[in-house]
């Protein structure tokens, strides 16, 4: 792979390693070693540096002296601090852009949320496509809350969030109509300016995507059962 644009060389380094962190390509607990990673996308181990101090903000990776960068573990107790992290930051986003927004401000978002119904309905069902596309809902409302700490939080936190829910999609397609109905419902509570209404449907929904994500990794620790043997 080759990277241009220097100045953002390190960014691009941390989302092309940061995917496959979420896609399970690099496990939970698998050493990230900068040399390797600098020689396969032939760039400089200062870079391959930054970009982990890049991931580590984004709870995807630990640093530890003298053992290097690991990939964070993802565990039934990352993902519940990881939920009851986001659900709260979640609600505070959405109920302040519910009280803020202005005439024109819920166009755009009303167009993406018809892409997501596309997608949620399609054949393929693209898992990747639909996460990608329910966080950029999410920041179209950035711009009407300007609160930029809520905003780098949220952002330091969607990878992390973005890996539990293709665990449990990837797991669970069935799932995505539930998905599809979440941005549909929190619009409509959006509108009517329903902040009670809009904390239920975060909160509902937020402890779904836990449950599935705490579901689908019992799944895959979970040995596979023996054979039944017949004498």
């Amino acid at each position: 792979m080759i990277f241009q644009a220097p100045e953002s060389l390190s960014e691009q380094i941390a989302q092309h390693l940061g995917l496959r962190i979420i896609r399970a390509q690099l496990k939970p607990k698998e050493r990230i070693q900068e040399l390797k990673i600098a020689k396969e996308l032939d760039v400089s181990r200062g870079s391959v540096r930054e970009a982990l101090l890049i991931l580590e903000r984004r709870h995807l990776i630990n640093i530890f002296p003298r053992k290097g960068a690991i990939v964070s573990e993802l565990s039934s107790h990352h993902v519940n601090c990881i939920y009851d992290m986001y659900i709260n930051l979640l609600t505070l986003l959405l109920t302040t852009f519910a009280l803020a927004w202005k005439e024109g401000d819920l166009n755009e978002m009303m167009k993406k949320i018809d892409e997501i119904n596309k997608l949620t309905t399609s054949e393929e069902k693209p898992v990747d496509d639909i996460v990608d596309h329910g966080f950029e809902l999410m920041t179209m409302t950035y711009p009407v809350i300007n609160n930029p700490y809520l905003e780098e939080t949220l952002e330091n936190f969607k990878p992390a969030v973005s890996r539990t829910y293709h665990l449990a999609m990837k797991l669970r397609l069935a799932e995505l109509t539930q998905t599809k109905q979440f941005f549909e419902d929190i619009v409509d509570g959006v509108y009517k300016r329903n902040t009670d209404t809009v904390i239920t449907i975060v909160k509902n929904y937020g402890e779904l995507q836990r449950s599935l994500a705490l579901q689908a990794l019992e799944e895959l620790d979970s040995p596979p059962l023996a054979p039944f043997l017949t004498v």
